[in-house]
């Protein structure tokens, strides 16, 4: 029998959002190839977005925002359209992280979406 495995959805892990016009926006993303839910930091110098990384010292140390769809910047800088302030409730089981941050870096990254008003449930 065959086993079917379903992936991310875009927007998936948005529980609640006050308007989708004001807490959306389309992002550059610099680099990367990007699930819905993944955590996003905001390159300092360019204004471009990433996954968030909290041993960068490139401003992508702080979550700022959420993408919404998959993304795969692997061969240049594409559009995308992340939640990037709140009002808004995520997910905390649905958001995505690179590599294997530890408990903490996590709990910081949640702490600093609260900041721009994306409440980490």
């Amino acid at each position: 029998m065959t086993t079917l495995v379903e992936g991310k959805h875009p927007g998936g892990f948005l529980v609640w959002e006050a308007l989708r016009g004001y807490t959306r926006e389309v992002v550059t993303i610099a680099s990367g190839t990007l699930e819905p839910g993944t955590v996003l930091g905001k390159i300092t110098a360019s204004g471009k977005y990433t996954a968030h990384d909290p041993s960068a010292t490139d401003g992508t140390e702080t979550a700022v925002a959420v993408i919404w769809g998959k993304a795969d910047a692997t061969g240049g800088d594409v559009a995308a359209v992340a939640v990037v302030r709140g009002p808004a409730i995520v997910n905390r089981h649905d958001l995505v992280f690179a590599g294997s941050p530890s408990g903490a870096e996590v709990a910081a990254a949640h702490a600093a979406l609260l900041d721009v008003g994306i409440l980490v449930r």
